[in-house]
């Protein structure tokens, strides 16, 4: 895992990554960021993208990633997207976004 993307797991929280359901073994690091699966909820999300700007804040995108291998084609779309997002806003931008909470307070 990048450092970006440790660091970006360390500031989200085992915790709140546990109530979203996301599984680190299948977080997905690249140079800028980081993707997770999320689990189920009701705005249909399951990927979050969390990309670090040159601003210094997070770029985050929301998706529904599904393909068909029975008529072979791609049924993703992004569903929203937020960006200019500080570290302690990042579980906000989740529970806002995708409807799960990421603390039992």
């Amino acid at each position: 895992m990048t450092q970006t993307a440790a660091t970006i797991a360390k500031q989200i929280g085992h915790k709140a990554l546990y109530m979203i359901g996301a599984k680190t073994k299948k977080m997905l690091a690249f140079d800028d960021g980081l993707i997770m699966s999320v689990g189920r909820n009701s705005k249909r999300i399951n990927r979050v993208k969390i990309t670090l700007n040159a601003m210094d804040t997070y770029d985050v995108e929301y998706w529904y990633l599904a393909y068909s291998l029975k008529k072979m084609e791609d049924k993703s779309k992004l569903i929203t997207q937020e960006a200019g997002i500080y570290a302690d806003g990042l579980l906000d931008s989740i529970e806002r976004n995708t409807g799960l909470r990421t603390s039992l307070n």
